[in-house]
């Protein structure tokens, strides 16, 4: 049996624990920047790609919005139908892998929010696989928004640093960071303590994007109109430039 990858090994048993992360407490924000770019229309069939707990299908379906959630972990799923059973919500949650999704054409908007999937892949060509099956996952006019983390960040800042400045009431920690420029993957130890009181720690690695990188990756998937703005968590504005003081970037792609 194969070793899982440590994005798998992380979300086991961590649903409710997720959703108590300040990490996660942007979700209304963040709905209703969504809600302007889909133009408030309704009939519109949007991916959720890396859903997690449902925070975001929940709050738009609650709008309105006919959602679609995948996540690769069932854990996260078994919370977000829960949750969405508890709200009195009928939404699809499905098991899938980004890499390898089972939609052509169907969906007029995806999202992935708060690195859902891309780019926690342990090789670029398979963050690139979760772009292309997102692409191929959209008709012909789709929008894809989503968030990835800034390239720009670890060359000014300490990602350690950031990370201890920003960790709130939240339970997971973060040391032995190493930042590596010829690769622009940052190396960590992850320690959280799960729903079953059980304490993990993590050997991960992340992705960061430089905008460049993202744009050309975004072009050859089709993607005729590529934004980049910086992202605040709950914030969302396509009034904030990207700078290097921002640790996440929001990337609008549409097609046609």
């Amino acid at each position: 049996m194969n070793k899982k990858q440590w994005y798998e090994a992380l979300f086991e048993n961590y649903g409710k624990t997720y959703d108590n992360e300040c990490f996660t407490q942007g979700t209304i924000g963040e709905c209703d920047f969504l809600e302007t770019e889909f133009n408030f229309d309704k009939s519109l069939k949007i991916l959720d790609v890396g859903c997690g707990t449902g925070r975001h299908a929940i709050e738009l379906t609650k709008r309105g919005y006919n959602v679609t959630g995948i996540d690769l972990s069932e854990s996260q799923l078994e919370r977000a139908r829960e949750k969405a059973t508890e709200a009195g919500l009928d939404i699809k949650f499905m098991k899938a892998d980004a890499r390898n999704l089972p939609f052509n054409g169907e969906f007029d908007a995806a999202i992935m929010l708060c690195e859902g999937g891309f780019p926690l892949m342990e090789t670029d060509e398979m963050n690139f696989e979760i772009l292309k099956n997102v692409s191929r996952s959209l008709n012909k006019n789709g929008k894809l928004i989503f968030t990835t983390l800034n390239g720009l960040f670890p060359l000014y800042h300490s990602v350690e640093q950031f990370c201890d400045s920003t960790k709130g009431e939240g339970n997971a920690t973060y040391r032995s960071n190493t930042f590596d420029l010829m690769t622009f993957r940052d190396h960590n130890i992850t320690e959280l303590v799960d729903d079953l009181g059980n304490k993990k720690t993590l050997d991960c690695n992340e992705r960061y994007y430089v905008p460049s990188e993202i744009t050309w990756l975004l072009k050859t998937l089709g993607f005729s109109k590529i934004e980049i703005f910086g992202a605040k968590l709950g914030a969302f504005s396509r009034s904030d430039k990207l700078t290097t003081e921002d640790f996440e970037m929001l990337v609008i792609g549409e097609k046609g």
